[in-house]
């Protein structure tokens, strides 16, 4: 008996292994859940789609490793976060990596750029050196997202000198009806929800830098812990290489 394969026997075992493999990458797609909010414009439903900046570095993530056309869910910020935090095979985006939450989800990556301030408006003559100054406002956050937890983190409290919502487009209404002194943002959110209420970015007051608040300089893609690392590892290798090859950069190029 001949101690080599047949060529008939090797394109069979190939083709099996190639079946195989696509069953595999099949299956993953249908059990992994992409959860987000509407934070644009990072993330945002337009036309019944989920588009944005982060969006589309996760849709080449997904090209990448092979799973194009996995469909992801928008929904308020806290239930997003908490599907994340208690389900398997969830990948969740745009979240900010900072201490809290580093032993709380299995992170890929940064996938945009950002920069948080505490925002006001020409005339309110706030005037703020650090953070301790901000104590005496009322501040608008949302309900979980990391501008908030960051300002309990240092002794502010919802109810008291937060005010938190479910929708940043919210909190823009609220700087402008006077309700709140001060907004908690990205810079990228408010410059856009500033001007899809029609006003001018350029009015806008950055009162204070928030430097100091983890993943302060990006926003990351991140998996559930109850996630493979296997699969972790594919999205890792998927993003690595998008910025290698020039996809990254032309994303950004879009957006900004």
């Amino acid at each position: 008996m001949s101690p080599h394969p047949s060529p008939r026997k090797s394109a069979r075992t190939l083709l099996l292994a190639l079946l195989s493999c696509l069953a595999l990458h099949a299956r993953a797609a249908d059990e992994l859940r992409i959860v987000t909010e509407e934070l644009p414009p990072y993330n945002m439903t337009q036309g019944g789609k989920v588009t944005g900046l982060s969006t589309d570095v996760v849709q080449a993530v997904l090209a990448e490793v092979g799973m194009r056309g996995t469909s992801i869910q928008s929904m308020p910020w806290a239930r997003a976060y908490d599907i994340a935090l208690n389900s398997e095979n969830v990948l969740i985006y745009s979240i900010t990596r900072t201490e809290k939450r580093e032993k709380l989800f299995k992170w890929v990556g940064q996938i945009a750029p950002v920069r948080w301030y505490l925002v006001s408006l020409p005339g309110r003559n706030i005037h703020l050196k650090n953070i301790d100054d901000a104590r005496s406002y009322q501040i608008a956050t949302v309900n979980e997202d990391a501008g908030e937890q960051y300002l309990v983190s240092k002794g502010f409290a919802i109810g008291k000198n937060l005010q938190s919502s479910n929708k940043y487009e919210f909190n823009y209404e609220k700087l402008k009806l006077g309700r709140v002194d001060l907004w908690i943002t990205n810079e990228l959110n408010a410059i856009y929800l500033i001007r899809q209420a029609g006003d001018d970015p350029a009015g806008m007051v950055r009162s204070l830098h928030l430097s100091d608040m983890g993943g302060s300089d990006g926003l990351d893609m991140a998996f559930s812990l109850k996630t493979p690392d296997a699969v972790v590892e594919r999205f890792r290798k998927g993003l690595e290489t998008i910025k290698k090859n020039g996809v990254y950069e032309s994303l950004l190029k879009k957006w900004l």
